[in-house]
């Protein structure tokens, strides 16, 4: 699964709106909605405030594993 896949599905799963992170992570709407539909790359530092978030590794919010695991403790 690609990341941009995997970025709405979680957000899907959580029954939170696309304006929700995108005010998470102080970008619009309209951004947000292009880092799922996959037309710009989210940025590294985006991507790791959402595993926080959503409290799931990199590897999983990115696609790289289908396993969930939890974001580490530090």
């Amino acid at each position: 699964m690609r990341y941009n896949e995997r970025i709405r599905e979680i957000r899907e799963d959580n029954a939170l709106t696309q304006q929700k992170i995108a005010d998470l992570l102080h970008i619009g709407q309209r951004t947000y909605s292009d880092y799922e539909s996959g037309k710009t790359r989210i940025p590294i530092d985006n991507l790791l405030i959402l595993a926080r978030f959503y409290n799931v590794s990199m590897d999983y919010i990115s696609g790289a594993s289908d396993i969930k695991t939890e974001y580490p403790k530090q």
